[in-house]
């Protein structure tokens, strides 16, 4: 027995046309339109090719041309400069500080003992350092007329130091 599937009859494409005649109608279209499909997909390749275009050519109108140039001036009035404020009035105030010197007597001689031993010997008496510099007597260094121990913070020797 012979092979159903094969002999002239059996394959799915026609024989094809016997030379010097033309080929039928639907041949022609198996052989443009897939080249037809092909050149499209390459030209939409082409025409997407990455984005990046150049700039190479120059454009017809980039001929030199006469150009039009606007120059605007401006004019400005200068206001005179405004006068310069007056001073405000100096106030000055005056105090008047008025200064008492105490005397104090001195223990008779071996009549009495001094508590402190750091008094000073003098018969000035001084009641704050205001009063010693409105005098003209700062500093006082211990042992001296007016030198006292409240009148010395820092207790190093030397009253109404600053």
């Amino acid at each position: 027995m012979s092979n159903p599937y094969t002999g002239p009859h059996n394959t799915p494409y026609p024989a094809p046309p016997p030379p010097g005649e033309p080929a039928p109608r639907w041949a022609r279209k198996r052989y443009v339109l897939p080249a037809l499909g092909l050149a499209l997909f390459i030209g939409m390749g082409v025409g997407a090719g990455g984005g990046q275009t150049t700039n190479d050519a120059k454009p017809a109108s980039a001929a030199p041309r006469p150009t039009v140039t606007v120059t605007a001036t401006a004019t400005t009035t200068a206001t005179p400069p405004a006068k310069e404020p007056e001073p405000a009035p100096t106030v000055t105030a005056t105090k008047t500080v008025k200064v008492t010197t105490t005397v104090t007597a001195q223990p008779a001689a071996g009549g009495g003992a001094d508590d402190s031993g750091s008094e000073g010997g003098g018969d000035v008496y001084y009641a704050n350092c205001s009063a010693v510099r409105a005098a003209g007597a700062a500093p006082i260094h211990r042992g001296e007329p007016g030198y006292a121990s409240h009148l010395d913070r820092d207790d190093d020797g030397v009253a109404c130091d600053t």
